[in-house]
C-alpha cells in the first residue's frame, strides 16, 4: 500500500503535491518523495520518514516546475533503505521518473530479463524500479526522437503484456508530460480530476479522490483497468485502453481498512460501504445471537468507527467512544515486529474507564490480522472494569497473505490461518467473537457500484485474481515478510535515518 500523485499545472506544483501527499499519508509512513520538472530539468527530493519530516523549506524552494509526481511509501518486502524511496529515475530515454502502488508478482523474472535481454541495470530490490525499466525499455525500442501519445500508449501495452500483479502507476517524461496507468484487473486504485484556475485548467491523478477534493480538484473518474492517461506539459489530455482483456477486480480491503472514509473508489463511497458493513454485521449478530446481553458498542479507533456506529444503531444499543487515541503514534498494521506492535497499542490507545466499568462491551474493529492489537485492547477493556468483552470484526477472517501490495504477514503469522473462530476467540481472550461473512462484505461494497462483478478478496478466500501465484512464490513472500526479516529491515531503516541519507538531482537538496 502506497500513495501516488501527479499534477500538471500552470505554475509551481510543489506545494500542491506536498499537500496531496499529506492527505495520502495514511497509505504509507515509511518514506516520501517528490520530483518536479522545469523545462528539461528534474528536481528530486526523497527520503525515509513522514511527509512533514522529509520536506523542509529549503527543499520546497528548489522543487520548481509546473508538473511533478509524488509518492508516500511503506514497504511490503525488501529493504527499508532511503535508496528504496520513490520516485525512481532512469536517464534513457528522455529522462523518466516513476512511482507506483502495488506489487509485481513476477518482478524477479523481470529483473533478470531486464539485465540479460534489455541490457539495463537494477540498483535496488524495489519492484517499482523494475517497472520503470520495463516501461523505459519499451518506449526506447520505438526509437522516437519525441514521444507521441500513441508511442507512450504502445509502451504501456507492452508493460501490461510483460508484467504480472497489481499496479497503479504515475510517471513523468521530462519536458513532455505525465502518464498514469492501472493494471488490467484494476486492483489498486487511481483516479484523475481537474480544476480551473485564472491561468487555465490543471490536472491531477492520485490514489484516492480525497487527495483531489482536498486541493480543489473535481473528480472526473477512476481510471479503468488497463487504461492509461497522458497529460502533456501544456495540458493536453489523452486516454487509451491498453490491455486486451481488462476486468475490474478492485481490492476490497481498500474499503475495509486502507482508504480514507471520505474517498470514492470506483464509484463506491468508502464511508457508505463501511456503514453497510456495520449493518450487515449487526444483522448476522441478531440472527446468531438474538438474546445478546450487549450493553454498549465501542469502536477501536479509527477505521472501525463508521461500521461500529451503524452496527450499534441496528442493534439499538448505546454507542460510546471508549478509547482515546494518541495521534502521534503510527498505524500498528504497518509497524514491523510483534513486540513493537504490542508496545505501540498501549501507547496509542487509552481506555475511558467509566465506559467499561461493570458493562458487557462489544468492541468493533475493521479486521483482525495478527490478533496482537485486539488481544491487547481486550486486556485493556478488562483492566478498565468491563464485565464481559465481546469482539466483532467488520471483515471476514484474514487467512491468506496478500500479493498485490498490502503488507499482510506470512500465513503462519495470521491468527485466522488454519484456525476456527472458537480457537481465535480463545487466543485473543474474548468472551465471544463475531466475524463478517464474506458475501455480506462483498454485497456491502457492491451496492455502491453493481457493475463490479468480482472484488479482489484474496486475503479472505485465497483467490488471486491476476493468477500465476505458485506455492514457491508464497514461500518466497513468507521469507521476506516474517517478523525476523522485518526486524532486520527496521534496523536498516533506523541506520538510514541516522545517516539522514538524501537522493537528489540538480542539487535539489
Amino acid at each position: 500500500m502506497c500513495g501516488i500523485v501527479g499534477i500538471v499545472g500552470h505554475s509551481n506544483v510543489n506545494q500542491s503535491i506536498y499537500d496531496a501527499l499529506t492527505v495520502l499519508q495514511h497509505r504509507g509512513q515509511d518514506a516520501a518523495g517528490i520530483v518536479t520538472c522545469d523545462g528539461d530539468r528534474l528536481f528530486l527530493r526523497k527520503d525515509n520518514g513522514m511527509v512533514r519530516d522529509v520536506f523542509r523549506t529549503r527543499h520546497m524552494r528548489r522543487l520548481v516546475g509546473n508538473m511533478g509526481i509524488g509518492h508516500v511509501r511503506y514497504p511490503t518486502a525488501g529493504s527499508s533503505s532511503s535508496a528504496e524511496a520513490q520516485p525512481f529515475y532512469v536517464n534513457s530515454p528522455y529522462g523518466i521518473t516513476l512511482a507506483h502502488n502495488g506489487n509485481l508478482t513476477n518482478s524477479a523474472a523481470l529483473a533478470e530479463d531486464i539485465f540479460r535481454a534489455d541490457l539495463r541495470h537494477i540498483n535496488t530490490t524495489s519492484d517499482s524500479e523494475v517497472l520503470l525499466n520495463v516501461f523505459a525499455h519499451e518506449l526506447q525500442t520505438l526509437g522516437k526522437l519525441m514521444p507521441q501519445p500513441e508511442d507512450i500508449f504502445s509502451a504501456v501495452r507492452r508493460v501490461h503484456e510483460r508484467v504480472e500483479g497489481a499496479y497503479a502507476v504515475v510517471a513523468m517524461i521530462t519536458g513532455y508530460g505525465i502518464l498514469a496507468f492501472r493494471d488490467p484487473y484494476g486492483v489498486r486504485p487511481v483516479c484523475f480530476g481537474k480544476r480551473e484556475t485564472d491561468k487555465g485548467t490543471e490536472y491531477m491523478v492520485a490514489s484516492e479522490s480525497v487527495a483531489l477534493s482536498g486541493l480543489g480538484f473535481h473528480l472526473e473518474r477512476d481510471l479503468a483497468p488497463g487504461e492509461a492517461i497522458y497529460i502533456t506539459s501544456q495540458g493536453e489530455i489523452f486516454t487509451q485502453q491498453c490491455a486486451d482483456n481488462p476486468r475490474l477486480n478492485p481490492c476490497i480491503f481498500e474499503h475495509v481498512y486502507l482508504a480514507r472514509p471520505d474517498s470514492i473508489i470506483d464509484d463506491i463511497s468508502v464511508y457508505k460501504a463501511r456503514l453497510r458493513m456495520g449493518e450487515k454485521l449487526a444483522e448476522k449478530l441478531l440472527r446468531e445471537w438474538p438474546d445478546h446481553d450487549i450493553d454498549v458498542v465501542i469502536p477501536i479507533p479509527d477505521t472501525s468507527r463508521t461500521s461500529a456506529l451503524q452496527l450499534a444503531n441496528t442493534l439499538d444499543v448505546k454507542f460510546r467512544e471508549g478509547f482515546i487515541k494518541n495521534r502521534y503514534i503510527g498505524r500498528t498494521f504497518i509497524m514491523p515486529g510483534q513486540q513493537q506492535r504490542k508496545k505501540s497499542v498501549r501507547q496509542k490507545l487509552n481506555a475511558i474507564e467509566l465506559e467499561f466499568s461493570g458493562k458487557n462491551v462489544l468492541l468493533v474493529d475493521d479486521s483482525i490480522v495478527r490478533g496482537t492489537t485486539c488481544n491487547e485492547i481486550i486486556q485493556m477493556a478488562r483492566e478498565a472494569g468491563a464485565n464481559k468483552v465481546y469482539f466483532a470484526s467488520a471483515a471476514p477472517p484474514v487467512q491468506f497473505p496478500n500479493v498485490y501490495g498490502i503488507d499482510m504477514p506470512a500465513a503462519n503469522e495470521l491468527i485466522a490461518h488454519g484456525r476456527s473462530v472458537e480457537e481465535i476467540c480463545a487466543l485473543i481472550g474474548a468472551d465471544k467473537l463475531i466475524y463478517q461473512d464474506l458475501q455480506d462484505l462483498v454485497d456491502a461494497c457492491r451496492e455502491g457500484n453493481p457493475a463490479i462483478e468480482q472484488f479482489e478478496c484474496s486475503v479472505f478466500d485465497g483467490n488471486y485474481v491476476a493468477g500465476n501465484i505458485s506455492r514457491d512464490y508464497l514461500d518466497y513472500l513468507e521469507r521476506l515478510r516474517n517478523d525476523a526479516s522485518k526486524h532486520k529491515r527496521d534496523r536498516e531503516r533506523a541506520a538510514a535515518l541516522a545517516e539522514n541519507g538524501i537522493i537528489d538531482l540538480h542539487n535539489a537538496e
